[in-house]
């Protein structure tokens, strides 16, 4: 089996629209979590990581897009910068092309609006139809391939923080089956006042002033060749991702040290050569488990460390996506070296750890 490499990426972020302002953001270490306009945004969190001045009809454009829920715009922007950066070439044959999307709960803030709409209206239908589609999870997905054409398979994967990484899974298993040419992979998350309470509500008190941030990041994964003969530079090798399970919230520590010495094994990768790692940061003790797993696992190793929560807020399902392109902003236009290697990890509250493992390509 052919290896897959990433050879482009996009993002939509609290930095601005782009990948040049993500990178520009996180490499300098500058923070985007600014004070929320509270007429705006009413709700538990006077703070968040919001991308500035952003509308479907000023990005995606006014066609077609005035019901369009802020996660779709968001998706379909991102999706739209990535394809524009590779001149559109992917999508030239697009019945060999994939689309892997991660979400949250699709927007939270449209199923709450249309449910409410049922219950307050004179009649329960008495609701706008063309604002149904928001209420499903894989609009975001849809819409994206819809709007630039991609024909291929088109899936919408949803697992909390660890999103991204398992999208990113999804899509190697979907490419080693024969089922794509190359897939584009990633995932999105909106702000909104329906998710804030939500996320207000269903966070311990330790965890519970921690600002939103939304945002999405999305990857062009590739073989070596087909990358060659478009001439694009491969930037890193998907090595590995790893999963695994765990009970009680002192066992993640060890559940994840296990998933990263496992991608190591698998792959024939030193510890030593893991020279950047972005971890998901959940703060408090998820955090200090999280780190404490890596360091276990990688041993006296002094890696460079990637933190994008505190610069960007709590994204979410975006988390992990919005991680990898943080390693690939921090490799820059060159890509990880040969025998470089990159860590990306995260510790869901719910019970589940993950690694991704990429290398120099």
């Amino acid at each position: 089996m052919s290896p897959l490499v990433l050879t482009a990426w996009s993002a939509v972020s609290p930095y601005g629209v782009g990948s040049a302002p993500f990178a520009e953001g996180i490499t300098g270490g500058r923070g985007a979590v600014r004070a929320l306009d509270r007429t705006e945004h009413p709700g538990p969190f006077d703070r968040g990581g919001l991308v500035p001045d952003f509308t479907a009809a000023e990005y995606v454009g006014r066609k077609g897009t005035r019901t369009m829920d802020r996660v779709t715009a968001l998706a379909v922007t991102a999706v739209g910068r990535l394809l524009a950066s590779c001149d559109g070439e992917p999508v030239r044959r697009p019945e060999e092309t994939a689309l892997v999307l991660g979400t949250g709960s699709g927007s939270v803030q449209s199923i709450m609006d249309f449910t409410r709409d049922s219950l307050a209206g004179e009649r329960p239908y008495h609701v706008d139809p063309a604002r149904f589609p928001n209420t499903v999870m894989n609009r975001a997905a849809g819409s994206s391939a819809i709007w630039h054409g991609i024909k291929g398979p088109n899936t919408t994967v949803a697992g909390g923080w660890l999103t991204g990484l398992l999208a990113l899974s999804y899509a190697v298993r979907l490419h080693a089956g024969g089922h794509c040419a190359r897939v584009l992979c990633g995932a999105a998350e909106e702000y909104s006042t329906q998710r804030a309470w939500l996320e207000w509500h269903g966070r311990p008190d330790e965890e519970r002033a921690a600002p939103l941030g939304e945002g999405s990041a999305v990857f062009l994964l590739e073989t070596p060749e087909d990358a060659r003969t478009a001439g694009r530079t491969p930037l890193a090798r998907v090595r590995t991702t790893r999963f695994r399970a765990y009970g009680e919230r002192t066992e993640a520590r060890a559940a994840l040290a296990a998933c990263i010495r496992d991608a190591l094994k698998t792959t024939g990768v030193a510890a030593e050569d893991v020279r950047l790692v972005a971890p998901l940061g959940a703060g408090g003790e998820p955090a200090a488990l999280e780190e404490g797993g890596i360091t276990d696992a990688l041993g006296a190793t002094p890696p460079r460390w990637i933190r994008c929560r505190p610069l960007l807020g709590d994204t979410s399902a975006a988390s992990t996506s919005l991680q990898l392109a943080a390693v690939l902003a921090a490799a820059g236009d060159t890509g990880l070296a040969p025998g470089e290697a990159a860590l990306v990890t995260g510790v869901e509250r719910d019970g589940t750890v993950g690694c991704a493992l990429l290398s120099g390509a």
